[in-house]
């Protein structure tokens, strides 16, 4: 995949000659590339992203979980489906997001830009997978898995290193059970920052009692977080 990440702002057909993805329709990648908030102010774009959105989340499920399933023959379905979800969850496709530069081809309203939203996780996340239902519109799977593979490989490799398919909230909820407690509760303790670099603290309950705390960019890794410190503390080994 040839000159992967950019420097500055592209047009979207700047950004598919970057990356050799063979658009045949413009209006079709240019749609995948536009956020609502754009839409919203110029009367040239008559639609957003939204709607490929949705079908390259389905596309992503199906590719991630075919490339697992012949990569790892020996791996067990609830492993599969454990590594199916740290490859799909919001960081992680922002993170491949990133890695493509795809942010400097994103169409964005001037407040989503003003406020940071070429870097923001979850808006880097739903263009991804807008991009991916775009490319599947017009190209096809094979063209599809020549785009996502490269990225899918490189992640896979750094979860399994580091553990991240193990998942310290489901670790964490079958201690709490086998000693017949309720599933934790998490609480947000709170949310400081500008809204494209906010900061969530949540704790974690077991009981009654606050067993763990974390801090992390979205709710769910500031939980994961404070569910990673709740096994720490039960001298438990943790993902």
């Amino acid at each position: 995949m040839a000159g992967i990440t950019g420097s500055e702002d592209e047009t979207p057909q700047q950004f598919a000659v970057r990356l050799q993805l063979p658009f045949k329709d413009n209006r079709l990648l240019s749609r995948a590339l536009t956020h609502r908030s754009y839409r919203n102010e110029h009367s040239e774009a008559l639609e957003d992203n939204e709607r490929l959105e949705f079908l390259g989340d389905a596309v992503l499920d199906f590719m991630v979980g075919a490339w697992l399933y012949n990569h790892f023959p020996e791996m067990p379905e609830g492993d599969l489906t454990r590594m199916r979800s740290a490859l799909v969850h919001t960081e992680q496709l922002a993170q491949f997001a990133r890695t493509v530069g795809l942010g400097h081809a994103m169409r964005l309203g001037r407040g989503e830009i003003q406020t940071g939203g070429k870097e923001r996780s979850a808006l880097l996340c739903d263009t991804f997978e807008a991009l991916v239902g775009a490319l599947y519109l017009d190209a096809g799977l094979e063209v599809v898995g020549n785009f996502i593979y490269p990225l899918i490989e490189s992640a896979a490799d750094y979860i399994l290193e580091t553990h991240q398919n193990e998942d310290p909230k489901s670790q964490l909820q079958e201690w709490a059970q086998g000693h017949g407690y309720m599933a934790p509760t998490y609480i947000t303790r709170s949310a400081n920052g500008p809204d494209h670099a906010k900061v969530f603290e949540m704790i974690v309950m077991i009981g009654g009692e606050v067993f763990g705390a974390g801090e992390g960019h979205s709710k769910q890794l500031a939980a994961k977080a404070a569910a990673r410190d709740a096994l720490v503390h039960l001298g438990l080994p943790s993902a």
